[in-house]
């Protein structure tokens, strides 16, 4: 599978490795497995993604199975997996965070026993690592008693994965100016010395460094995808973002800390704080900056600085406006923002 080039040649992830991609949340690791994806389509290799959290609904060439009010069936996935042409999006939406370990671990080992008979589905990607496969679970040894080859572990904190699971990882690829980060977590994870003279990755380049073949980590510009996805608004609206995605509000003097895990919550304490709070975190950017960096909408983000810049704004209606912007995007239909 195709990765990108580096000084002219072509780089490869081989259907042996255990690939993890890591970087901060909103820097294109989603973006990446799509493009990954779409080599695979190309060459003709069945994929399964597991989608905790919708990212890639609308996914081309890709059946999807579950969705924001419905659980994945496992006989259904197995079924579909069956048939050679068919690659197909798990998505876990409607699942809440703890039950998602539970879900990961009923299905993985019917997928084990598809790949042990037809050497298929021959990628497995698992979007929120660290949702599926947490380091707190005490079982995921056996979980992984069927290995994980041609398998793409997508996480923000690999330091929450599965030791047993970073051990099987072969090439880890990092993302975004955090890069050097990622490597020197997962040597402190696994065990493994840090290598020496990391490169920073810029612009469309990612870090890319195979643990055990004795090469320096290298950067590499990563191909791009041809379909842009949809952010998935029902996910930012309705779901539950674990606790590093909340938002808090603490009020100025911290006597608080009120956890907003979706917009809808967001909204609902933002009408019932105080209005010191409220400005404390509005003067502060703090509310703009989680739209951004959490939510991922540029757009919701910028109409929210305007209002926290706006200092002749009273706290009402500086409070009107931003929550009439979180619920015109997502609460009206059809509002996905683009990614």
């Amino acid at each position: 599978m195709l990765l990108g080039t580096s000084r002219g040649k072509d780089i490869y992830l081989s259907p042996t490795e255990t690939v993890l991609i890591a970087g901060s949340s909103g820097i294109g690791k989603s973006t990446l497995a799509t493009a990954l994806t779409e080599r695979l389509v190309e060459k003709g290799l069945q994929f399964c993604i597991f989608d905790p959290e919708g990212d890639y609904d609308g996914l081309k060439s890709a059946v999807p199975l579950g969705n924001g009010s419905t659980v994945p069936n496992k006989e259904q996935l197995l079924e579909l997996i069956e048939k050679p042409q068919n690659n197909v999006v798990v998505n876990g939406l409607a699942l809440k965070v703890d039950e998602r370990p539970d879900f990961f671990a009923e299905l993985l080992p019917g997928l084990g026993n598809v790949r042990y008979r037809a050497a298929r589905p021959h990628w497995l990607i698992i979007d929120e690592a660290h949702h599926l496969m947490p380091k707190r679970r005490g079982d995921t040894r056996s979980v992984l008693s069927i290995e994980l080859p041609g398998t793409v572990l997508i996480t923000v904190h690999p330091e929450a994965i599965s030791t047993d699971a970073l051990r099987l990882v072969t090439a880890v690829i990092a993302l975004g100016p955090k890069a050097k980060g990622v490597i020197k977590t997962f040597c402190r994870e696994t065990g493994l010395k840090a290598p020496k003279d990391i490169p920073l990755p810029k612009g469309d380049r990612v870090l890319l460094w195979r643990p055990h073949d004795g090469k320096k980590p290298c950067t590499v510009k990563a191909i791009e995808p041809s379909q842009s996805l949809k952010r998935h608004s029902r996910k930012y609206a309705e779901g539950e973002l674990d606790e590093a995605g909340s938002f808090y509000f603490t009020g100025p003097k911290k006597a608080m800390n009120l956890r907003a895990h979706n917009l809808i919550i967001f909204a609902r304490m933002a009408e019932g704080i105080d209005d010191k709070t409220w400005e404390y975190h509005l003067r502060a950017g703090d509310y703009s900056k989680w739209f951004r960096h959490q939510i991922r909408d540029k757009e919701l983000a910028r109409e929210t600085a305007e209002a926290e810049k706006d200092k002749t704004l009273s706290a009402d209606d500086s409070r009107k406006l931003v929550i009439d912007a979180v619920r015109r995007r997502y609460t009206a239909p059809a509002s996905a923002p683009e990614k």
